[in-house]
């Protein structure tokens, strides 16, 4: 009998979850000092198990289920978690759930970053293009291994320390590291938007390319954020991002663009921006359209 999504994820979940469990706990009791797992590394040891996942049951499920909205797939995933979270026999189970609600929302928007980091470097690595964490690239920045003007090193070491932008975009010329890009990941277009729609402006007016991606995009049906991000109305006369890309083909609008597993649009964007960076930076400002 055919799976439902939530049968695939509930299955697809678990089993990752407790495999990472399993793993994670070999490796910290194959350390000659181990006298056990404390319980501060079983929290370690769970809250990386449960990141795995959710990633796993996210890239799993879009891609053995491409024709069920991306939001009904992570719905399924959230589902999961908190059901595993908050399963406890205990009287206090509301408490529980709240603590599941936290623990999902920590854990999953990490998650979510790190699918980014992992299958946009996949898709465009052939072009010397890689995605970042925000901490990879105070790594860099640290190591001194930017090859972006002492202007832009400053810059961006200051949104590191911000927590606006999740990820980053890098380019490599002639064995050179540049950072060109600055992206905002949220699961939900309405998660903290409205805060984060100044800083991306910022980043458009300092020469920077600067997109949003989001699995949901609801609240894309609704006039006021479809504005915020392309401009034309009263409150929001200019655009907030070079541009929003949504794991969906239902909102499609100026620049709000369909994405996929396979990075649509946003791969072909990100090289047309990253030469375009190269070459003629002077004219990258905040009407740049791929």
């Amino acid at each position: 009998m055919p799976q439902t999504v939530k049968e695939y994820c509930v299955r697809l979940y678990t089993d990752t979850y407790n495999n990472e469990t399993n793993r994670l706990t070999e490796v910290a009791l194959s350390n000659p000092r181990a006298r056990g797992v404390s319980e501060s590394k079983a929290r370690e040891i769970e809250t990386a198990a449960q990141k795995e996942a959710i990633k796993t049951a996210l890239i799993g499920g879009l891609r053995d289920y491409p024709d069920v909205e991306a939001a009904v797939v992570w719905r399924a995933v959230y589902e999961t978690h908190v059901a595993r979270k908050s399963g406890i026999d205990n009287a206090d189970i509301i408490a529980q759930v709240i603590s599941a609600d936290n623990s999902w929302k920590k854990s999953s928007g990490h998650a979510f970053e790190e699918m980014i980091k992992l299958l946009g470097t996949a898709v465009l690595s052939e072009h010397n293009i890689e995605i970042v964490l925000q901490r990879d690239l105070s790594v860099l920045i640290r190591a001194n291994e930017l090859s972006n003007e002492p202007r832009d090193v400053s810059w961006l070491r200051e949104q590191t320390g911000s927590d606006v932008f999740d990820l980053y975009s890098i380019v490599t010329r002639e064995d050179r590291k540049f950072c060109y890009g600055c992206i905002q990941s949220k699961t939900s277009i309405r998660d903290r938007v409205t805060r984060d729609r100044e800083p991306s402006m910022q980043a458009m007016q300092s020469f920077f390319w600067s997109v949003a991606i989001t699995l949901d995009g609801d609240f894309l049906r609704l006039p006021k954020f479809r504005h915020m991000v392309n401009g034309g109305s009263t409150e929001y006369q200019h655009n907030g991002w070079h541009g929003l890309y949504v794991f969906s083909e239902l909102y499609s609008d100026g620049r709000i663009y369909p994405t996929d597993l396979n990075f649509k649009n946003f791969a072909d964007h990100a090289i047309k921006a990253a030469d375009y960076w190269l070459t003629q930076r002077q004219w990258f400002n905040p009407e740049w359209m791929a």
